[in-house]
């Protein structure tokens, strides 16, 4: 899927160092404490690995060969039922504010209905506006607590949508 000369495609293992970089860009830009959100995560330097389980995805948005973001679903973390998780959803600055987070966000959740997840959970940040405005556009309802344990306890707002 192509949108402004970004393509939104399936990550690659060549794509590993480049989406770490970007999401860790992105997360410095943002302020976001570097324990306890996706920062920190162990996975995040090899996601193409990380995402070979069974139902699960992660995009990549490629322009000219440089990655600017990306976003996957996987089964929620020690929860157990049939909730996915929109997990590492960043775009850097340059490819915010044209669509691209709808088309992703998008490919995630028709992914997510494929693999025959019955919601799906996210967790934010109170300075995620932007993001969290998107989140509710598609459907996501805020939450009270946590579902799940994915070990990003600096993240302190939570969402779900049925599928």
């Amino acid at each position: 899927m192509t949108l402004n000369n970004f393509t939104i495609r399936e990550i690659e293992p060549k794509d590993n160092p480049k989406i770490a970089k970007a999401i860790r860009e992105v997360l410095i830009e943002f302020g976001v404490p570097k324990v306890g959100t996706a920062y920190a995560d162990t996975i995040l330097d090899t996601l193409s690995e990380a995402y070979t389980v069974q139902n699960s995805i992660y995009f990549v948005v490629e322009k000219n060969g440089e990655i600017y973001g990306g976003a996957g679903i996987k089964q929620l973390d020690n929860y157990d039922g049939n909730i996915c998780e929109l997990q590492k959803m960043y775009f850097k600055s340059e490819a915010r504010g044209m669509g691209l987070g709808s088309k992703m966000m998008d490919s995630c959740l028709q992914k997510a209905i494929e693999f025959g997840f019955e919601k799906c959970y996210l967790e934010t940040l109170p300075y995620m506006e932007e993001a969290r405005k998107l989140y509710r556009k598609a459907g996501f309802k805020d939450l009270d607590a946590p579902m799940g344990d994915t070990g990003h306890y600096s993240c302190n707002l939570w969402m779900l949508k049925n599928l």
